[in-house]
């Protein structure tokens, strides 16, 4: 069996360890080229790749991968509900996600993390400069997207944040989930449909719903943008999605979830190797990337 769309015709370097993302579709991931950086940045020995496996051959490739040597793996769409069931261990914020996006081959077997609240963190406090402790927070949406945010943004000790989603039940069953730590880093916890939505400006505002795919607009009271927040999406292009323009004639200020992308990885790579890179210069190499893009 053929583990990787990308891997024919290479020459691989022996004496390196062996990464890659799954998932499918995976042609178009970045996660190559960002951790290829990250290796010549930090001069680990690290070769990356693609492997498209097909959605009822998750398990398999994984396995056959981690057979061939491999080290780990970054799981992308539609595997991360899977890669949660295939790990022997979790850990702490991988298990309140519900789900896996980072997979460590360890002698004792598989070990399960997710990243993307960390790298959703970092990139608003490190890279856009806004603190999260003490901030009024709005997450719209309660999917998967929204439950893999919550814990990372709870451990900053912000004074409040409201899950407002349009089927009110998911909301308040995250709430009910996350009610625990919310309690231990003294947050104010709450949510429910578009009407959960304090009609005051938040400090921040994080779309985590997948609206911006289709050009669709999250509902939320307009009266929650101001000028003093910082409206985050997820999602990321050549082009400023729906939602950040719609923030932007609002008056607040808007940003997408590249620097999210980069920072998650960083953090992989933290699990993976020990080491720590630097995910701003990265973002800006293909922040200027996507500038290039033809509109």
């Amino acid at each position: 069996m053929s583990v990787s769309d990308s891997s024919a015709g290479r020459q691989f370097d022996p004496q390196a360890d062996r990464y890659a993302v799954i998932g499918n579709p995976v042609a178009h991931s970045k996660s190559p080229y960002i951790h290829a950086q990250f290796a010549l940045q930090t001069g680990e020995r690290v070769e990356y790749e693609r492997l498209l496996a097909p959605l009822d051959g998750f398990v398999e490739h994984v396995q056959a991968f981690r057979a061939a040597g491999g080290r780990g793996l970054n799981v992308t769409v539609p595997f991360k509900l899977d890669a949660h069931a295939l790990a022997h261990k979790l850990s702490p914020r991988a298990a309140a996600a519900g789900a896996v996006n980072t997979l460590r081959f360890d002698v004792d077997g598989i070990f399960g993390d997710n990243t993307d609240g960390f790298g959703l963190v970092r990139d608003i406090e490190v890279n856009l400069g806004v603190s999260l402790e003490g901030a009024r927070v709005l997450l719209l949406g309660a999917g998967g997207a929204a439950r893999g945010v919550v814990l990372p943004m709870l451990e900053r000790r912000p004074r409040e944040i409201t899950i407002a989603n349009r089927t009110a039940p998911k909301a308040h069953a995250l709430v009910e989930q996350f009610e625990g730590p919310a309690n231990a880093f003294g947050c104010l916890l709450n949510g429910g449909g578009p009407h959960a939505v304090d009609p005051r400006p938040y400090d921040v505002i994080v779309n985590a719903t997948a609206g911006s795919l289709d050009a669709a607009l999250p509902e939320c009271d307009e009266r929650a943008f101001g000028a003093g927040t910082l409206a985050y999406d997820m999602m990321y292009g050549a082009q400023s999605t729906v939602f950040m323009r719609h923030a932007q004639t609002l008056g607040a200020r808007a940003a997408d979830g590249l620097g999210m992308l980069v920072e998650q990885a960083a953090e992989s790579f933290f699990v993976w190797r020990g080491v720590r890179p630097e995910g701003a210069p990265v973002l800006a190499a293909l922040r200027a990337q996507l500038a290039a893009q033809p509109a």
